[in-house]
C-alpha cells in the first residue's frame, strides 16, 4: 500500500472519530444533560470538560487537525481527491477547530472557574442560562461540519481509488 493511500486512510479514520463523538453528542448527551436540575447540569459538565481533556480525544481532534492538511498537500494536483481534501479540510479548521477553540473552549474555561458549590441558586440558573444555549448551538455547527467534512474525505477516498483504477495505478 502506497504511503498516500496509508494516510488517506488514517486521516478519514480519524475525521469520522471525531465526527461521531460531536455527532454522538449532538443527538443523545445534550438531550440527556438537558433534563438534569441545573446544579446537576452544571456539575456534569465541569465533569465532561475536564475528562474529554485525555490523549484518545486530543489523538482524533488535533489529529484530523494536522493529518486533513498534510494528506491534502500530499495528494495536491490529483483531482478531485484535491479539492475534496481542501474542502473537507477548510470544514474542520473553520467549523470544528475554529468554533471550538474560539467558542466552546471559552465557555468551557468560564464553567470551569464556577463554584457551583458556594452559589446561590439563582447565580447557578443564570450560569446555565448563559452556557447551555450557546454551547449547545456550538456543539451542533461541530457536529455538521465534521459531518460534512467526513463527506468529503469519503469523496476523496473514492476519487482517489478512481484515479487509480483509470490510470492502471
Amino acid at each position: 500500500m502506497k504511503m498516500t493511500t496509508t494516510l488517506l486512510i488514517i486521516t478519514a479514520t480519524l475525521t469520522a472519530l471525531i465526527g461521531g463523538l460531536f455527532y454522538a453528542y449532538s443527538c443523545s448527551v445534550i438531550l440527556g444533560l438537558g433534563k438534569l436540575s441545573d446544579a446537576e447540569y452544571l456539575k456534569a459538565m465541569q465533569s465532561i470538560n475536564r475528562e474529554i481533556l485525555n490523549p484518545v480525544f486530543f489523538m482524533s481532534f488535533m489529529g484530523t487537525a494536522v493529518l486533513l492538511p498534510i494528506t491534502t498537500f500530499m495528494l495536491r494536483g490529483q483531482n478531485p481527491a484535491f479539492l475534496f481534501l481542501l474542502l473537507a479540510t477548510l470544514a474542520y479548521l473553520i467549523g470544528v477547530f475554529g468554533v471550538t477553540m474560539a467558542g466552546n473552549v471559552p465557555l468551557n474555561n468560564q464553567l470551569d472557574q464556577f463554584d457551583i458549590v458556594n452559589s446561590s441558586t439563582e447565580a447557578i440558573r443564570k450560569m446555565r442560562d448563559g452556557f447551555e444555549n450557546r454551547w449547545n448551538f456550538l456543539n451542533h455547527i461541530r457536529s455538521i461540519c465534521s459531518i460534512v467534512s467526513i463527506v468529503l474525505v469519503i469523496c476523496a477516498c473514492i476519487g482517489y481509488k478512481f484515479r487509480d483504477i483509470s490510470t492502471g495505478l
